[in-house]
């Protein structure tokens, strides 16, 4: 599977976080909306795997498979760029500004926000029969995740809010260890495995990902959801969307470049030593 070492795919943590923000806005766009799309497919994917066998592991197990096309082919989630992109900057790369990175993010955002939406409408049509007659029994589940997923937060006030972020948190703690995972390796196999375990983990667990929500909550409302949208955006997408910067931020990208690809200081050579003295190896 020809396994990189940490070292190794930190720098191209940081290299990649580094393509992004010098990105253009069309190509930036083009990515995020395909990788909003993809996602979205799978998590109807998942959703109809579920209701049809009773089986919510199944699913789970099922769901990554639209998170390695994307990745494979090159498209970007707002989850993944939360975590690379602010280490170009961390790592003070030449014309990598706080300002790029918010602007990466944005764009991100509003791609995967479109890709996700027009999959939410597409799926709402299959469900109906073009809006002729009530929901399926897919289309059904879609529209309980919405009200379970904002109102059951909302019945529990404060308490609700802070199970939602931590739900974000650990979501982007796994789904970033599988867009780092997929670094660990050069062979499409090792990638596919690499990736599979975490995100199937965040799924089944039923962690909050901002832009898996972007097609359910979008999808609920769109087949009869008794929630609106402003309940969708302050007790899920927001929230949801903080959580996942600072799971995937604090925990995967932060802690592996403090310990592999903060820039070593040169270990001083006692005196009358020249070069590297017997036994220290070298960084």
């Amino acid at each position: 599977m020809s396994y990189v070492t940490p070292t190794e795919f930190v720098t191209k943590m940081i290299d990649a976080g580094e393509a992004k923000i010098f990105m253009s806005t069309r190509d930036t766009l083009i990515r995020a909306f395909m990788a909003g799309a993809i996602l979205a497919l799978s998590a109807a994917f998942a959703v109809t795997i579920t209701v049809q066998t009773g089986n919510a592991l199944a699913g789970g197990i099922l769901f990554p498979v639209g998170f390695c096309l994307l990745y494979l082919m090159g498209f970007d989630l707002l989850t993944g760029v939360f975590t690379l992109s602010p280490l170009a900057l961390i790592d003070k790369r030449p014309g990598v500004t706080a300002s790029g990175v918010m602007r990466n993010w944005t764009l991100v955002f509003v791609g995967n926000f479109a890709g996700a939406f027009l999959v939410a409408v597409m799926m709402a049509i299959i469900f109906t029969f073009g809006f002729s007659e009530a929901p399926n029994e897919v289309g059904q589940r879609i529209g309980h995740i919405g009200e379970g997923r904002t109102l059951g937060y909302a019945a529990h006030g404060a308490a609700g809010m802070l199970t939602l972020f931590v739900r974000g948190v650990l979501c982007n703690w796994m789904v970033s260890t599988g867009v780092v995972a997929a670094m660990m390796s050069t062979s499409v196999s090792g990638k596919v495995i690499g990736m599979w375990m975490p995100i199937m983990l965040f799924f089944y667990m039923g962690f909050e990902h901002s832009i898996v929500n972007m097609f359910l909550f979008p999808s609920g409302l769109l087949l009869g959801g008794k929630f609106s949208f402003m309940d969708y955006m302050i007790w899920n997408e927001i929230p949801t969307v903080i959580g996942n910067l600072v799971g995937g931020l604090t925990f995967v990208g932060l802690t592996l470049y403090s310990t592999h690809g903060r820039k070593k200081s040169k270990q001083s050579v006692p005196a009358g030593h020249i070069g590297n003295p017997a036994g220290v190896p070298a960084e």
